[in-house]
């Protein structure tokens, strides 16, 4: 499989963020030339503390530049495309919808029209969609056939992005295909905001964990390797019609609530005395999602190795190593 990507061009967008950071080194393990477009420096990302960003041709530049993403192909002949990039914070994009607009529905039809113009190019292009294009449905779980229903700012702009996505599949035949995944968690996620990230964080701190929702939402949560291998899977397997144009779920079909999840790591850091605080805050979030996998795993032969507790005890690892000052690497 490593073949596959040996001498390839591959851009990634979104390469400072967490699956970015894990997808770029897996790359580079398999020995494609990696371009990488950023936005904002970000010090603290993986990908940065971890030196791949040395062995990387970074372009400097935003989604929303249709320019910069046009010459990023055409100078860099770039063969296969990973879009990552995006806003990704639910709460950000409730109290400020205008910038996660531009970045997510903007940024993903100037991608797909830059590929499109070089399509001679360009043959594979991944779209990281998410469950919540869905948006909230009456039947659990979501399986792809259900329409795309997104309604608060962020759920719609993924609907929008994955609809615009199979638009240029339908039109132009454009060679594209969709990952809509469950709630991604590892190391490297600096939004602290998230559950995951925001819980490890304050355990290692000696204080309780902050819980915005009022705890019972339930959510898929799939750990970042097994996406990486998704989003490689959906490339390589391009030329087939069973998968060129279409979407595909991919998550852990072991669903939780946000306060199963915060035991499960209470419980693996020998912290359960730390009991979380409720808050009972959050605003324009669903409040169940679940995805059926199976068309994952029956095109594509994909399913995740890791169960949610080996997930979560590399994740806490990371983040064990990231505070105490440890050389960071999407290894770790």
């Amino acid at each position: 499989m490593g073949e596959n990507w040996l001498d390839k061009c591959v851009l990634v967008t979104g390469a400072t963020g967490m699956i970015g950071s894990f997808l770029v080194r897996e790359l580079l393990g398999r020995g494609s030339r990696v371009v990488v477009l950023i936005k904002d420096m970000e010090s603290q990302s993986g990908l940065i503390k971890g030196g791949d960003i040395k062995k990387v041709t970074v372009v400097n530049g935003s989604l929303e530049d249709y320019w910069t993403l046009e010459q990023a192909i055409n100078k860099h002949q770039v063969q296969t495309v990973f879009h990552l990039g995006a806003q990704t914070i639910v709460g950000a994009a409730h109290r400020s919808p205008l910038p996660t607009f531009e970045a997510n529905i903007r940024g993903t039809y100037n991608l797909l029209e830059a590929c499109r113009v070089h399509m001679d190019l360009c043959s594979r292009i991944v779209v990281a969609s998410s469950d919540k294009a869905y948006g909230e449905q009456p039947v659990l779980p979501y399986t792809e056939e259900m329409s795309l229903v997104g309604r608060h700012p962020y759920e719609v702009s993924k609907s929008c992005a994955d609809i615009l996505s199979q638009s240029y599949y339908h039109t132009y035949d454009l060679p594209v295909a969709i990952a809509r995944c469950g709630n991604v968690y590892g190391g490297n996620d600096l939004n602290f905001s998230r559950i995951v990230p925001g819980t490890i964080r304050s355990l290692l701190r000696g204080e309780p964990p902050v819980v915005r929702s009022d705890g019972t939402y339930v959510r898929d949560y799939v750990y970042v390797r097994d996406v990486v291998g998704a989003y490689l899977r959906l490339a390589e397997r391009m030329d087939d019609d069973n998968v060129r144009g279409k979407a595909f779920n991919f998550s852990s079909e072991n669903p939780a609530t946000v306060l199963e999840v915060v035991s499960a790591i209470r419980k693996l850091m020998n912290l359960e005395h730390l009991e979380p605080i409720v808050l009972g805050t959050a605003r324009g979030e669903i409040k169940n999602q679940v995805l059926d996998s199976g068309k994952a795993r029956k095109v594509l032969g994909w399913c995740p190795d890791y169960s949610l507790e080996e997930g979560l005890s590399e994740t806490i690892s990371w983040y064990e190593d990231f505070f105490d000052g440890k050389p960071q690497s999407a290894d770790s």
